[in-house]
């Protein structure tokens, strides 16, 4: 895992929405997250972690 990588994950578990943003812009996963994160923040999480490490 690059230092990219690990800061992107690190601002994921600390703001899940914004850390997808870095990576994909304002896509469907930015989205996804954002209701994940609304809904639940260990789900926006999860859904955060998964999609930038994958």
């Amino acid at each position: 895992m690059g230092s990219q990588t690990f800061l992107e994950v690190l601002l994921a578990i600390l703001l899940p929405p914004v850390g997808v943003f870095l990576r994909y812009g304002c896509g469907v996963e930015f989205w996804i997250d954002l209701l994940l994160t609304i809904l639940g923040y260990i789900p926006g999480i999860i859904y955060a972690v998964y999609v930038i490490t994958r």
